[in-house]
């Protein structure tokens, strides 16, 4: 099987391209903006893709006519997108057009990636049914581009996740876990949001339900996060538990108190059981996560 994906230098993208490289049945495309940041280059060919444009991307695609195209390429960065929308439409929107124009026309099956942030947080955690209002920027962007793919009559599977966190080669952001680790293991003062409510989600994990849904050509719509349910500020106690760091340095705060650009919605999460029926999906739960990540630091 052939599969190509985008954004490979990224957190997700560096998982899949580590867990496919090594998968005997199938043939790997990694792809990503300029070069290629992963150390190890065996067991798949990378192309420089800029997915803003259109002309590039229906040529790769034509080129290599993959099976599926796991697309994990955006930019998530919630402030960065509120400051600069129509950057946020050329990657989010514009981007997953020409990726869906592409496909239909080599008749490719399309993973794509979404996110919690298409709701507005009122009534987490969500089935794949609850209907999206979102209340950023970016989460509009995602909902378009959602849109993008269920309007254009492609076989393809979206995958809502949730807080991404994990470790990678030459990480452009951090994540939720790295950072609270890294804060409190110089023994910094920290303020938390004690009032959002999320599920994180194990790169690993999001990368297996990524990997599945490709491999079997799944169809509709499917939540892939971590299991539990926690206010970020359980998240960031649970970091300082598991490596046994200072919790009296966490400062619990209303995100009233915080004057960041874009909204975010107070409680999301996810219901998991379409995607563990369907698709055979096995989340971990937060500390079993972090107990992966430990094993990688080492």
């Amino acid at each position: 099987m052939k599969i190509l994906i985008t954004g490979s230098n990224g957190l997700l993208g560096q998982k899949l391209v580590h867990k496919l490289s090594k998968d005997s049945e199938v043939e790997l495309i990694a792809t990503a903006r300029g070069e290629n940041r992963l150390s190890s280059k065996e067991g798949y060919e990378y192309h420089s893709l800029d997915i803003t444009d259109e002309k590039a991307v229906a040529e790769t695609i034509a080129k290599y006519k993959p099976d599926s195209l796991i697309h994990t390429a955006a930019m998530t960065n919630v402030d960065a997108c509120e400051a600069d929308k129509e950057g946020c439409d050329k990657l989010n929107v514009d981007a997953t057009q020409y990726i869906v124009d592409a496909c239909k026309a080599n008749a490719v099956h399309l993973v794509h990636l979404s996110t919690d942030f298409i709701f507005d947080g009122e009534d987490g955690p969500y089935d794949e049914e609850a209907k999206p209002n979102p209340i950023s920027y970016y989460g509009e962007s995602k909902l378009k581009a959602e849109e993008i793919v269920l309007e254009n009559g492609l076989d393809a599977a979206i995958l809502r996740t949730v807080l991404v966190y994990g470790i990678a080669e030459d990480m452009s952001r951090s994540n939720i876990a790295l950072w609270a680790k890294g804060a409190l293991s110089k023994g910094q003062q920290i303020n938390v949001v004690d009032d959002q409510f999320r599920s994180p989600t194990l790169a690993e994990d999001l990368a297996d339900g990524c990997i599945l849904a490709a491999k079997q050509k799944a169809k509709g719509i499917y939540n892939i996060s971590g299991k539990d349910q926690l206010s970020v500020l359980e998240i960031v106690q649970q970091v300082a538990d598991f490596w046994k760091l200072d919790k009296s340095l966490i400062n619990p705060v209303s995100s009233t108190t915080l004057s960041q650009p874009a909204k975010r919605p107070p409680k999301t999460g996810f219901i998991l059981d379409k995607a563990i029926r369907e698709l055979g999906y096995k989340p971990h739960s937060f500390m079993e996560g972090l107990a992966v990540l430990d094993e990688q630091m080492k």
